[in-house]
């Protein structure tokens, strides 16, 4: 018995694992930024069963500390990144269903968004926090000086950077969507606007995956001034909160999230103009967040809900009360229906 605290010592030791395993997170990401800058995952995707001086010659470093190369591969494999197994008295490693997000040289990988997150960018504002609380105002404003996408849009290698990520993230949901959400697009016509759609990854997948849509991708002019052509979408620069271009259909993935109730009914009020009565429809890809359950994502959403406090001064991760709120109650949406599917997202249509 803890003669302070009056809880039985077992009882006291679980508690500061956890908050010793809390602490150590940082260490965790950056592991998996060392993993994707080293390109372990693609040296053993690369290789049978590659040993350590396997991994080791496809670094190709002249001076590679190979005591801390063990050292980083005896973690991974602890956090179940990597597996290993005896290969004739030496250690061997492969892919898991982990490590095969860590790949650098495919498109469905999480290596963008992870050299993006922990980019000291990202970093320093997570330091601001408590005086964020304490004081008001956003921890990333309080670190940077100014608000994230003002901060973006002067500093050109860190939006790309963000741009990246984000494309990388869009390719896995777009994915999930076209696989699990199929019939959601099967009955469209006419054009789609993607508002918010950055460099226009996901209405240029959602246009291959149904020819017969016309895409329509709007955003700032600093983003759109480095998106990709794509066949059969068209690039608009322009402000959400101004105007959104005519169409049957609205699509916004990941973007409500960023900005506070006032300004979102501006936004969705702004589609509700957009798409006619009767027949049109607004897509929403977003965090519907889901406390308790069993699903293994569930403590990454309430997670990102502390990343949007941190960077945003208005953005959050919202509930399904409060998304029923914000879309009937102040929007004036005659209906909404929640889709989930097997990513961090939900597709949530609304109907005007």
């Amino acid at each position: 018995m803890n003669a302070q605290s009056g809880i039985d010592d077992n009882t006291m030791l679980i508690g500061q694992a956890q908050i010793l395993r809390y602490l150590c997170g940082a260490i965790d990401a950056m592991a998996m930024r060392c993993c994707v800058e080293l390109h372990i995952a693609d040296i053993i995707s690369n290789h049978s069963r590659p040993t350590l001086s396997d991994i080791a010659t496809g670094i190709n470093s002249p001076s590679i500390n190979l005591d801390g190369l063990e050292r980083l591969m005896r973690f991974l494999v602890h956090r179940k990144v990597f597996d290993e197994e005896d290969g004739d008295g030496e250690t061997v490693y492969s892919l898991n269903h982990s490590s095969k997000w860590l790949l650098c040289n495919t498109n469905m990988t999480l290596a963008p968004f992870i050299m993006m997150f922990t980019n000291p960018f990202m970093a320093l504002p997570a330091n601001a926090l408590s005086r964020s609380v304490k004081e008001g105002g956003t921890a990333f404003k309080l670190a940077h000086g100014e608000e994230f996408f003002d901060f973006l849009s002067h500093n050109s290698d860190i939006n790309s950077l963000f741009n990246e990520a984000m494309a990388s993230v869009t390719t896995i949901t777009m994915d999930a969507i076209i696989s699990n959400y199929r019939n959601g697009f099967l009955g469209l016509k006419g054009s789609v606007v993607d508002v918010g759609g950055g460099t226009g990854v996901a209405i240029s997948v959602i246009v291959k995956a149904y020819p017969h849509l016309k895409g329509i991708n709007i955003d700032l002019p600093h983003v759109i001034s480095t998106a990709t052509s794509y066949d059969g979408v068209t690039h608009v620069a322009g402000d959400m909160f101004e105007a959104i271009p005519p169409a049957e259909t609205i699509f916004m993935k990941t973007i409500l999230h960023s900005w506070s109730d006032d300004d979102c009914v501006k936004i969705l009020k702004n589609c509700r103009k957009a798409v006619p009565k009767g027949t049109g429809k607004v897509i929403m890809v977003e965090i519907v967040q889901h406390p308790t359950g069993d699903d293994p994502l569930n403590d990454t959403r309430v997670t990102f809900d502390l990343v949007m406090l941190t960077c945003f001064s208005t953005g959050r991760e919202r509930t399904e009360v409060e998304w029923e709120k914000l879309l009937i109650s102040e929007c004036g949406f005659c209906r909404y229906n929640i889709i989930k599917i097997p990513t961090l997202f939900s597709v949530i249509e609304a109907f005007p």
